[in-house]
């Protein structure tokens, strides 16, 4: 791996970090008017940055193009939420469907579901984060499975893990639900105390695991009133309030030191997804009814999120890559639920705005499987 250099960039990043913590102000990761990141840090390892032997090709920068031949499997698939079937649930149109992502000079492989599984023969691939990362375990497993014999494929529980299992190729595609990483708890008078500095109760689970593919973001930015915690917890120390992107940051290197003293890099890959965004302004209605990706962004600006986890793994001494999705989902307005979470009666859908919209989590089929295109590149190397 190449030694990483100092540019002048990391001044204008740790300065807007700094900014950012000194008047107290968090960066949500939702877009209004369309802003959202079109920046590269050269500095962290960046899975998009696909290397061969002629070009370098940034996966990261691109556009959707219309395929009749996608989706690469249908909402039929058994191991999908009832919240993603957008299409069980009633939703009237199916482009969104049909959309995959051409970087700039480039391509990415078509998915082969074969040629996967006989690379991940007698291996774990585990995703690790929150709900999002739910819904991008449900993408690769739905991917995968049409390829398996039913009585010759399973899914297994343990704790806060799900696993499904490819018997044949001895292969398991497993999902483990931490969404902050380190460890949240009952405390006294049943107070949810966030410990900043402890995670072993979540890291058990990931341990002889050979590809880890994390994300964490979301549950850090959420307001007082979805907050899912009454306090945080470093040390001997409890604090009623801290900003979000301190505690964000603290959080992260709390996971970067539990992968730098607990894991081999030449046993184990180790891939962090960037954030999936979110369209929630105007209370989720933001994505309903949207039937076409957007052409560009009409504003770009790089979330304190982003900078704070490009300055963690900056200081990992294991080689984590940073899979940037960020803005191919930016564009994707049109691939979230809205309404179509749940199937709706016929008076229900004469009044749709009558009840919540999502705008965060993905129909499927529908963007994750592109995700999953790109890390089965990856994998690739």
């Amino acid at each position: 791996m190449a030694k990483l250099k100092f540019r002048p960039l990391c001044f204008v990043l740790f300065l807007s970090i700094f900014l950012c913590l000194f008047h107290g102000e968090s960066s949500e990761l939702e877009l209004d008017d369309e802003s959202w990141l079109n920046e590269e840090d050269n500095e962290v390892i960046m899975v998009q940055s696909h290397h061969d032997s002629r070009s370098k090709c940034d996966f990261s920068t691109g556009k959707w193009v219309y395929d009749l031949s996608y989706p690469l499997y249908d909402s039929s698939c058994p191991y999908l939420s009832t919240a993603v079937t957008c299409q069980k649930n009633g939703r009237p149109d199916s482009d969104y469907e049909k959309w995959k992502w051409k970087p700039q000079g480039c391509s990415i492989p078509r998915f082969d579901a074969l040629n996967f599984l006989g690379r991940m023969r007698r291996k774990r691939i585990m995703l690790v984060g929150d709900s999002i990362m739910r819904n991008q375990w449900e993408s690769l497993v739905c991917l995968v499975q049409g390829v398996i014999p039913t009585g010759r494929k399973r899914v297994t529980y343990s704790g806060p893990s799900m696993a499904f299992h490819a018997m044949d190729f001895e292969t398991s595609i497993e999902f483990s639900w931490a969404p902050l990483l380190v460890e949240l708890k009952k405390g006294p008078e049943n107070k949810r105390i966030l410990h900043l500095d402890l995670i072993e109760d979540n890291a058990k689970y990931w341990r002889g695991v050979d590809i880890l593919v994390f994300d964490s973001a979301h549950w850090w930015t959420h307001s007082d009133q979805w907050s899912s915690w009454d306090y945080f917890m470093e040390g001997n120390g409890l604090f009623k309030s801290m900003n979000p992107m301190v505690a964000y940051e603290k959080g992260l290197t709390t996971w970067a030191r539990w992968v730098d003293l607990n894991l081999d890099p030449r046993k184990t890959k180790v891939i962090f997804r960037s954030m999936s965004p979110r369209h929630n302004r105007e209370n989720g209605w933001k994505c309903y009814n949207q039937k076409q990706p957007l052409a560009f962004l009409s504003h770009q600006h790089v979330p304190g999120q982003m900078l704070v986890l490009q300055g963690v793994l900056r200081r990992m001494r294991f080689p984590v890559y940073l899979q940037d999705i960020t803005t191919m989902s930016a564009l994707r307005k049109d691939g979230h639920p809205s309404v179509y979470g749940r199937v709706m009666d016929q008076a229900e859908k004469q009044h749709p705005r009558d009840f919540s919209s999502d705008c965060s989590h993905w129909c499927l089929p529908g963007v994750p499987d592109i995700w999953n295109e790109l890390l089965n590149d990856l994998l690739k190397e």
